[in-house]
């Protein structure tokens, strides 16, 4: 927080401080003061500089207490000293504290050759403790002003910086949704153009426009994927609008497509999807999704493959299987802990793992109520 501000809103600062040397000024003109022009201009010198004491703390002390010197040197008392105790508060509160304490030692010399000259007789003692316990509650209290300012300062900076933190934090959510997004949705689709391509090599003349069209139609497929998913970072972005997030619905379609790469894959859907949220429907697409992927990556050719999913009030439970064999000390991927990531935002829980029979599975279930 900057204790010094623009100059707009530091007028009110000065129009306040001047009001506090007006007010002081009024109050203590009078009684004890030298008649005629000097006594005007002492009490004058002596109340003036404060209307600058938040600006130049430490100058605005030392003018005052040499105004004040010149004022014992000449042998009068004026209730206007007062002055200076404000000013040392100010110093306390607003300078470093070795500044601060010459200040006070200052301003202590003072209060003894003050109570040495005018104190009554026998009084000097009783006066000069009154003077020094003014000069120490004047301190002690901008010292507590610049504790609280300290304390607040650190307030804001530790707010700015949970701020910060959690806006990091944020981002970098946002930026692993992006990249799981664009994991599962495209690297899918470069895995079946890829296998439709291999395939090209061995179609019959007559199959090799068919094959070819659908190379055409995966690709932009996988264009459409990559544009939505970049759409949402941008509020309104048209694309996100065209090319809306896929779901329980879109399973048939993308069964389909790994069919027509050489990969049997059946499908079996219980319950009412559309009780499903979107959310949990586009996590549960993007994990049969990349399930199937992986499947048809890894697999030999001729694995088969069954999607299984069912809805129900509570949530949607997701398994995919295969009939694959799986190589000695497999290990999960990036795939698999993407879904996993999926599953967890979902307040879900992903397994995946080899079947003791032989093949991979992969099973989810995710709440219907979840979605961070």
């Amino acid at each position: 927080m900057k204790t010094l501000l623009a100059p707009a809103a530091r007028v009110p600062v000065l129009v306040r401080d001047a009001a506090l040397a007006a007010a002081l000024f009024t109050v203590t003109f009078g009684p004890g003061r030298l008649e005629g022009t000097t006594g005007v201009v002492l009490q004058t010198a002596l109340v003036l500089p404060l209307v600058w004491r938040r600006r130049a703390p430490l100058t605005v002390f030392w003018v005052i207490a040499a105004v004040a010197c010149g004022q014992w040197l000449l042998g009068v008392q004026l209730p206007a000293d007062a002055a200076l105790l404000i000013a040392l508060g100010t110093v306390a509160a607003r300078s470093p504290r070795r500044q601060a304490l010459v200040a006070g030692a200052a301003l202590q010399t003072g209060v003894l050759l003050s109570a040495a000259r005018w104190a009554p007789e026998g009084r000097f003692l009783a006066s000069a403790a009154a003077l020094t316990a003014a000069v120490a509650a004047s301190g002690l209290l901008g010292l507590n002003l610049r504790l609280r300012r300290a304390a607040e300062e650190d307030r804001v900076a530790h707010l700015e910086r949970e701020r910060d933190r959690t806006a990091r934090l944020a981002m970098a959510e946002e930026r692993a949704r992006i990249a799981r997004e664009m994991h599962d949705g495209v690297t899918h689709h470069l895995s079946v153009v890829v296998a439709l391509a291999d395939a090209v090599v061995y179609a019959r003349p007559a199959d090799t426009l068919a094959v070819t069209e659908r190379i055409a139609e995966t690709g932009r497929q996988a264009l459409t994927e990559m544009r939505r998913s970049l759409g949402l970072l941008q509020d309104g972005e048209p694309e996100a609008e065209r090319h809306p997030a896929p779901g329980l619905a879109q399973l048939d379609g993308l069964c389909a497509r790994m069919r027509a790469v050489g990969m049997p894959t059946a499908l079996r859907m219980d319950g009412d999807a559309c009780a499903v949220p979107a959310a949990a429907q586009l996590t549960a697409y993007r994990i049969v999704q990349e399930s199937l992927t992986n499947t048809l990556r890894h697999a030999p050719a001729g694995t088969r493959a069954e999607v299984r999913v069912s809805c129900d009030p509570g949530g949607v439970t997701v398994e995919v299987t295969d009939d694959g064999p799986v190589a000695a000390g497999a290990a999960p991927g990036r795939g698999i802990t993407g879904m996993r990531q999926r599953a967890t935002a979902h307040d879900g829980v992903l397994g995946a793992g080899p079947l003791p029979g032989g093949g991979w599975r992969v099973s989810a279930r995710l709440a219907a109520g979840g979605g961070r």
